[in-house]
């Protein structure tokens, strides 16, 4: 029988970890998924990300457009926070008019999202297997939440990163689920969206030029 599957990415780690510097950042995260668990019926693939503010913004929005014509796709968006930080590097602080203090935009909600997510869909068995992309620790209290109440599901950790990451800070929450992989980049290439996705109507989103 194939378990019900139910895919929850880290936008931010995927792309940090797997696709940035890459040609395959046009990424069709459906048959990306269907190619790398050919055996799972997959009933949903949620992406977890951030609207990001600065000159990059419109590809993220290109990215997200081009995600939504995919039936299985649900996109969940947190937020930035402008957060205060205080500069520990003295000598930086002592010329003419430099402050102490700047203000740094911080993603939040993200692992929160994931993690409420996960749980609410066990609660309500929405699926019987879970795959993880991420390497954040943070998840690890919910990988464990579910694994305690619903021995039965399964739960597969994908790292977006190469050897050196998965042997270093991705070990506890490659442990806390039942298997813990590299994500497969070598498929990379073979689930990419064409250069313009029909929007309907007649309309198209285009892989942005950079891309």
């Amino acid at each position: 029988m194939r378990l019900r599957t139910i895919v929850y990415i880290d936008g931010f780690n995927l792309y940090y970890g797997a696709v940035r510097g890459t040609p395959y950042k046009w990424l069709n995260l459906e048959k990306y998924f269907s190619i790398i668990r050919p055996h799972d019926d997959l009933i949903a693939i949620k992406y977890f990300t951030a609207e990001i503010v600065g000159p990059t913004r419109k590809n993220q929005e290109a990215f997200l457009n081009a995600l939504s014509t995919l039936p299985l796709i649900k996109i969940i968006l947190g937020k930035f926070k402008q957060k205060r930080l205080k500069c520990e590097v003295a000598p930086a602080c002592l010329v003419a008019d430099a402050s102490r203090f700047f203000f740094k935009a911080e993603e939040k909600r993200t692992d929160v999202n994931i993690a409420v997510s996960m749980i609410d869909d066990a609660y309500r068995n929405e699926c019987d297997q879970f795959v993880v992309v991420s390497g954040d620790s943070d998840l690890v209290p919910a990988v464990r939440m579910v694994r305690e109440r619903f021995p039965l599901k399964k739960i597969t950790v994908y790292i977006p990163a190469g050897e050196d990451i998965i042997r270093g800070k991705a070990y506890e929450l490659r442990s806390a689920a039942h298997k813990g992989r590299l994500l497969p980049l070598n498929v990379l290439p073979l689930a990419q969206f064409p250069a313009q996705v029909p929007a309907g109507a007649g309309g198209f989103y285009s892989k942005p030029v950079t891309w």
